[in-house]
């Protein structure tokens, strides 16, 4: 991860190089410039050796003058407080550009799950639920899964957070993380969210530009969750994925790479460098690769100036939060390269998230026709709303983004006003 300035400082230049295009009132902007609650935990861990280690946890709660915090929480060993803090910020922007009545949070443990037992991460997500206490719930602060956690973790945590709760009130308790397993409340759909709203996303910039992305190539940096499902739905649609690169490694093919054998090959343990048929090429020479679209899905910080003058892609679609960082994304604008920004391309989680939450509240579990239907609407509407202000103030996406989510933060103090 290239981090030579603090993610926070990126993420607080780009929110505010929007509020100067519509001067953002002066009180809501000193509101936004720092985080409602900041929360840093050290806990102890029970280790299989049954020696004591402690880890630190942060949850940062940025702003939910929509509604509850919602963000989620990620374990992995890059995590520090100022990378939360970021993530944080880019929910609240996030949730109010796709309209969704929720603020912005994120949570994360610096760890690196793959060192783990299952036994030891059971026990670590107990102990930092539990550490959280009051400090998360299903009508205040709502997480759900982000790198190094998926529904398995969400269900230990409703889990953790229910059976801290009287008898009578813990099924009313369900609610308080998205993402969870479909067994204990989950929504269909919501573990390809994330890639499906990034393609819908990509599907309203092709029809807007003439673009044709039955026919295009595409790269995917990161081939997780996100990685995978936006891989796999442009596959179905005729697109072909020639390059990917994670943390083992990076491999090309220029006739294509199937998706769900790369997937099934990577779940059996396999890196993917090992995958048949494909040319092992170097890290630095990825970004490099003539391909109409790149995804990068990976962590933070990904596209910087040391390599953005290297990509040659027509759009970049973000599927990873915050991975092009402010002096890349300059480079890439004078190269005339369309980036279809993190805020934007990746909300289809968030939204889905919400999907399960109201499903939850009303003990209902929707279809997924009627899932990936409302996320479409939705997805389109955002995609609408900021191409609009692209137009109307001749500036980039990124910022447009940012214009739609602070107008409704902003409406929302004005027609509220400060208690007391």
């Amino acid at each position: 991860m290239h981090k030579k300035y603090p993610l926070y400082k990126q993420a607080t230049q780009q929110w505010q190089k929007a509020a100067d295009f519509f001067e953002l009132d002066r009180d809501v902007r000193t509101i936004l410039s720092e985080p409602k609650n900041e929360i840093s935990i050290n806990f102890p861990v029970r280790m299989d050796n049954h020696e004591l280690r402690l880890f630190r946890g942060h949850r940062i709660q940025h702003n939910n003058i929509l509604g509850p915090f919602k963000g989620g929480i990620r374990f992995h060993p890059q995590v520090d407080h100022d990378e939360v803090k970021a993530l944080a910020v880019w929910m609240t922007f996030k949730c109010a550009l796709v309209g969704l009545p929720f603020g912005g949070a994120k949570g994360g443990v610096t760890v690196d799950p793959r060192e783990l037992s299952s036994g030891e991460l059971m026990r670590l997500t107990r102990r930092f639920t539990h550490a959280l206490g009051n400090n998360i719930g299903p009508e205040y602060d709502i997480p759900a899964p982000d790198a190094g956690t998926n529904a398995k973790t969400m269900a230990i945590i409703m889990d953790t957070f229910m059976n801290a709760q009287n008898t009578t009130n813990r099924n009313a308790q369900r609610h308080v993380v998205t993402g969870k397993t479909l067994t204990v409340g989950g929504s269909l759909g919501r573990e390809k969210a994330t890639g499906q709203g990034l393609v819908y996303v990509l599907s309203s910039w092709a029809k807007e530009n003439n673009f044709d992305l039955s026919k295009c190539t595409f790269s995917v940096q990161g081939y997780g969750n996100v990685g995978y499902h936006a891989a796999n739905i442009l596959e179905k649609m005729g697109a072909s994925m020639i390059a990917v690169q994670d943390h083992t490694g990076s491999i090309f093919n220029p006739d294509g790479i199937s998706t769900e054998d790369l997937k099934n090959f990577n779940l059996s343990g396999n890196p993917i460098v090992e995958f048949e048929n494909c040319e092992v090429i170097e890290d630095h020479e990825f970004l490099g690769l003539p391909v109409d679209v790149l995804i990068p899905a990976a962590l933070e910080g990904q596209i910087h100036e040391e390599n953005a003058g290297k990509i040659q892609a027509k759009v970049v679609a973000e599927g990873a939060n915050g991975p092009t960082t402010i002096e890349g994304e300059n480079i890439l604008k004078d190269k005339g390269i369309t980036i279809l920004p993190d805020l934007l391309a990746n909300s289809g989680g968030v939204t889905v998230s919400y999907f399960e939450w109201t499903q939850n509240k009303t003990s209902s579990q929707w279809p997924l026709e009627e899932v990936d239907r409302k996320l479409k609407i939705i997805m389109d509407q955002a995609y609408a709303q900021t191409s609009q202000i692209c137009k109307e103030m001749k500036t980039d996406f990124r910022t447009a983004s940012y214009i739609v989510a602070l107008r409704r933060i902003s409406y929302a103090y004005q027609e509220r006003g400060i208690f007391p």
